[in-house]
């Protein structure tokens, strides 16, 4: 599978329902490869009907197997991971579809121009996080020295840390994060979640333990009954994901409910991914 090297710099900082229409029925060009994806992923442009955006396309065929992951359902969990964070509200996935390709069927994403001075994460050369961020916890930074990992206390990535702990996120790592100029924070590649076991990996842990939000908890209500049987959501994912994944998401939204916080990492798999960034 070959591309052109170039890639040119266009995206946009807000999406909307119309992008989910223009990914989904517009016609797809290849313009280059993200050559840092460890999956074949590539910058395209779609157009229809008089608009045109830059887009992400990821292959099913350009999948590497994983040994916990069921071969050829990245793309699939990435649509699903966008089904959810529509369910939210909260719109903290880039519009995203499954469709045809030049290389096949594969995942289709919106482009997001990402403001790179938004500073979410931080190293700091002290013991406990200062005002306005949360601690992840220590980090080696070379010649035996550590520094403490800190996430800003923010509005947006508390939603985030929500919606992968409902989604299973085994990948929340800092270059995940897309925040735009106009305010808003998108979170990207999806592939690995969903999954029926336990495998939360992120670096947003600096809420773990802590009561959820008011507005969270209303959202996870209206989620378990989205994910009931027959529910919209539910209904949606089935095509994505397997039914037993389904029902471990269904349990997942159930258990934060219940417990009224949120999750602090389990042991058995590492907290956090690697590389973190």
């Amino acid at each position: 599978m070959s591309a052109p090297e170039r890639i040119p710099p266009r995206g946009v900082t807000t999406a909307g329902p119309a992008d989910a229409v223009l990914l989904a029925e517009g016609e797809l060009t290849v313009r280059g490869r993200l050559r840092e994806a460890s999956n074949a992923a590539l910058y395209c442009t779609v157009t229809h009907d008089g608009r045109e955006a830059a887009c992400v396309y990821k292959p099913v065929a350009g999948e590497r197997p994983l040994w916990d992951f069921p071969d050829g359902t990245l793309a699939g969990r990435e649509v699903a991971a966008y089904q959810v964070s529509e369910a939210t509200g909260w719109g903290l996935v880039p519009p995203t579809v499954l469709r045809d390709g030049p290389y096949g069927e594969g995942m289709c994403q919106l482009w997001i121009d990402a403001t790179p001075e938004a500073e979410l994460l931080a190293l700091v050369d002290r013991e406990e996080p200062g005002p306005g961020w949360k601690a992840v916890g220590l980090a080696e930074v070379g010649e035996g020295r550590t520094a403490l990992l800190v996430h800003a206390d923010d509005v947006r990535l508390r939603r985030l840390a929500v919606l992968d702990a409902v989604i299973n996120n085994a990948d929340r790592k800092g270059g995940h994060l897309l925040p735009t100029r106009d305010g808003r924070l998108y979170g990207i590649d999806h592939g690995v979640a969903f999954n029926a076991e336990d495998k939360l990996r992120t670096l947003l842990w600096g809420w773990a333990g802590e009561p959820l939000t008011e507005e969270a908890r209303d959202v996870l209500e209206a989620l378990g009954k989205a994910l009931a049987e027959g529910g919209a959501l539910a209904a949606s994912l089935a095509p994505l994901i397997t039914r037993a994944e389904i029902d471990a998401t269904r349990e997942r939204v159930a258990s934060l409910l219940a417990s009224g916080t949120h999750p602090q990492p389990g042991g058995r798999w590492p907290a956090i991914p690697w590389p973190p960034v």
